[in-house]
């Protein structure tokens, strides 16, 4: 039977054997009143104490939800990966085999469609031969093993030990109860609905609950295609589920096979013909483990992981974090979500080659994240270590995302960041084409930095000052670039000193507001970036995660309009119910020309600037970033319709992985490359490249708005006024 109860292994003396006889016929006697005496009667004629009792048990079975798995869908429909904490699919009886049924009830209930919940006869039947010396023999019918699975099933749904439910562990007054509910569920369901609902709720093996999912473990097929052989299997498994284990146990489960076959013939549900081929037929198990959770999604386990951690983190899904685990592992929920499978075989192919995780002795990251401007979508997620696996690299961060979706403390953005500056600048009223000065150098402690909302809690900080113990004048990445230059040349080259002599021209709370107008923030803490430290004007501050970098682009792409990241469209449960999700919520945080200003300048990067090699064939924009001694590398971009950044570093820490100087560096593609200089350009930018080449035709890929001429030409392009 489905609870897995012992049918005895005691040798009862004949005294105990009486005493039992006498117990178990009084139960008898009273559970046969309670099926034909009506309780008023039963009232007025005085009943018995043991009437009294039985008359006071609950009348009602309360029958939960079944646990079933959650979904997780890509948004083609395709399975990435489900939650259970009981694999489960439930079917309808006519959705299941006639074989299954029959042999069911010929080996466990053959009365099930004569009794009314308690099979009396059965019960006196099983108990002379079990007083007789015979086999031990079970009594509960079908309906009473309903019964108990329901019982078991809301216990452990709560939390709690369901073993005094099963048989073994039972009372008296527990088997009255079993008993009095199975009359109770006799009379509100019909015999085929209590027959279906056991199908789906018996349990069979750690892998499979339920008729179907058991099927589908064993042989990989459906319910309804179970043969004579693998459904009296399956009928026989419920009475020991561990006893006739056919993995563990094939010959137990052959002779059990074909007890159930014995019986089913005997009672002739079954021809000798369909006997004789079955009882000479093999087990022929063809086992399919089912896999659960992220680390066995079928692609994007990360992404995955973030989808998790979306449920996780929200409060639609259960008060708190115990409830929302609960229902994603039992809930039957579908969650559909915004991942472009094309996007992300492709950006998997990608990171995988920068450093393949099978061959990364260096243990160096490289991610991609895309989302669709104009709408939020998270469209691909991709990293170079695995989840699992015994020959991967195995890291359990996601490196696409903020702390508490996952992630780690982000990484420092290089001069990805300086489109921030560049937007201010235009913000304010000045133009891509006028001058600034690349030759200042020093920037110290008590520099007239624009800074109205300083308080004396928060302050600008930090110098550039040689002459200050401790600290350097600011410094380019090359030398020859310390001259005076076009604001727009100083962003698509790069250049520090020309990034900074912009930076002192703007206020500098306004560009904490536009840092924010972009959703950037704090990866480890949600906070905005602190736009007072001079040093984040060149990204050397704070962490932040690829993907608010993606989201940040993407809102020049669409001339301002910034849309928060999302990577569920809708979630349903079983009942489909659906729940609130979060949105994008887009909405106008840049100015337009301000956004097309930007588009104009960051064009020119993939033409003449800092990645100028890594165009893609189709009108795009763009930005590097490289960190103090190549620590952390990015190559952010777009196209009217697909923003992607590129990261490039070590997760566990601040490394180099620049071969020089007595450095080993990175080991890069498989093969033991080494590179004794790595920028956003070289490693992220190739990753960023083949990926952009292969997808965005997938997309929008029509031209930017040209810019007006109010942000591009200087106010008096004859003096040189940078003002």
């Amino acid at each position: 039977m489905a609870s897995g109860k012992s049918r005895g292994a005691r040798t009862i003396g004949t005294l105990g054997r009486f005493l039992l006889f006498l117990g178990v016929s009084a139960l008898c006697g009273v559970l046969t009143a309670g099926l034909v005496v009506p309780a008023a009667a039963v009232s007025a004629m005085g009943a018995t104490a043991s009437m009294d009792f039985f008359d006071e048990l609950p009348t009602e079975l309360q029958v939960g939800p079944l646990s079933v798995p959650s979904r997780v869908l890509a948004a083609d429909g395709t399975e990435l990966a489900s939650f259970y904490v009981e694999n489960r699919t439930p079917v309808k009886l006519d959705e299941v085999s006639p074989f299954m049924p029959e042999a069911l009830l010929a080996i466990e209930d053959t009365r099930f469609y004569e009794h009314g919940g308690v099979d009396v006869q059965g019960t006196m039947r099983a108990l002379l031969n079990n007083i007789s010396g015979g086999s031990t023999q079970g009594a509960s019918s079908i309906t009473q093993q309903y019964v108990n699975n329901v019982l078991n099933e809301a216990r452990i749904s709560a939390g709690k030990d369901a073993s005094v439910t099963l048989n073994g562990a039972k009372t008296i007054g527990d088997k009255l109860r079993e008993a009095k509910l199975a009359i109770a569920v006799e009379k509100k369901f019909s015999k085929d609905q209590i027959l279906e609902n056991y199908l789906n709720i018996v349990y069979f093996n750690p892998n499979a609950y339920g008729v179907e999912a058991a099927s589908q473990y064993f042989w990989g097929v459906s319910a309804k295609d179970l043969n004579l052989q693998q459904s009296a299997m399956l009928a026989g498994l419920v009475n020991g589920p561990s006893l006739y284990n056919p993995v563990t146990q094939p010959d137990a489960a052959v002779k059990r096979r074909n007890l159930v076959l014995d019986v089913m013939l005997a009672q002739k549900k079954i021809t000798q013909q369909q006997y004789d081929a079955a009882v000479k037929a093999p087990l022929a198990l063809k086992l399919n483990p089912p896999q659960q959770g992220c680390a066995a999604a079928s692609r994007a386990a990360y992404f995955c992981s973030y989808v998790e951690q979306q449920v996780y983190n929200n409060p639609v899904f259960g008060q708190t974090r115990e409830d929302r685990q609960a229902l994603l592992a039992r809930g039957g929920l579908t969650i559909k979500t915004t991942l472009d499978p094309r996007l992300q075989d492709a950006a998997q192919q990608q990171v995988d080659r920068v450093a393949p995780p099978r061959a990364n002795p260096s243990k160096i990251g490289s991610s991609l994240v895309t989302v669709q401007p104009g709408t939020g979508k998270i469209l691909a997620m991709a990293q170079n270590s695995r989840l699992t696996g015994k020959d991967n690299w195995v890291n359990a961060i996601n490196f696409n995302v903020d702390k508490k979706d996952g992630g780690g403390n982000g990484w420092q953005p290089g001069s990805t960041y300086k489109p921030v500056t560049l937007a201010t600048w235009l913000d304010e009223g000045h133009r891509t084409q006028e001058i600034v000065d690349g030759s200042k150098r020093r920037y110290p402690a008590d520099f007239p930095w624009k800074a109205p909302c300083q308080t004396p809690d928060r302050q600008v900080s930090g110098a550039y000052d040689s002459t200050l113990p401790n600290s350097n004048d600011l410094k380019n990445a090359e030398e020859g670039w310390y001259r005076k230059m076009p604001a727009a040349e100083a962003i698509y080259n790069s250049i520090n000193t020309a990034t900074y002599a912009m930076a002192a021209q703007v206020n500098l709370c306004n560009m904490g507001q536009i840092a924010q107008n972009l959703g950037m923030h704090n990866a480890a803490t949600g906070a905005p970036i602190d736009s007072l430290q001079i040093s984040s004007f060149i990204g050397g501050t704070e962490g932040v995660s690829p993907l608010t970098m993606a989201s940040a682009f993407a809102t020049f792409s669409t001339d301002g309009k910034y849309c928060a990241p999302v990577g569920i469209t809708s979630v349903t449960d079983r009942k489909n119910k659906t729940y609130e999700v979060p949105q994008a919520n887009c909405r106008q945080t840049i100015k337009t020309e301000v956004a097309q200003g930007v588009n104009s300048v960051l064009q020119e990067v993939l033409v003449r600037g800092s990645g100028y090699q890594r165009g893609i064939g189709v009108p795009a924009a763009a930005k590097t970033g490289t960190t103090d001694n190549s620590e952390y590398t990015w190559m952010v971009g777009y196209t009217k319709g697909l923003a992607t950044a590129s990261w490039l570093g070590y997760p566990d820490g601040y490394r180099s992985p620049n071969a020089r100087d007595g450095n080993p560096g990175a080991q890069f593609y498989g093969d033991g490359t080494t590179m004794p200089y790595v920028d956003g350009a070289t490693v992220a930018g190739g990753a960023w490249q083949g990926y952009m080449k292969e997808v965005a035709p997938l997309y929008n890929t029509d031209d930017f708005p040209k810019p007006p001429q109010s942000v591009v030409e200087p106010k008096n392009p004859h003096s040189g006024n940078q003002g």
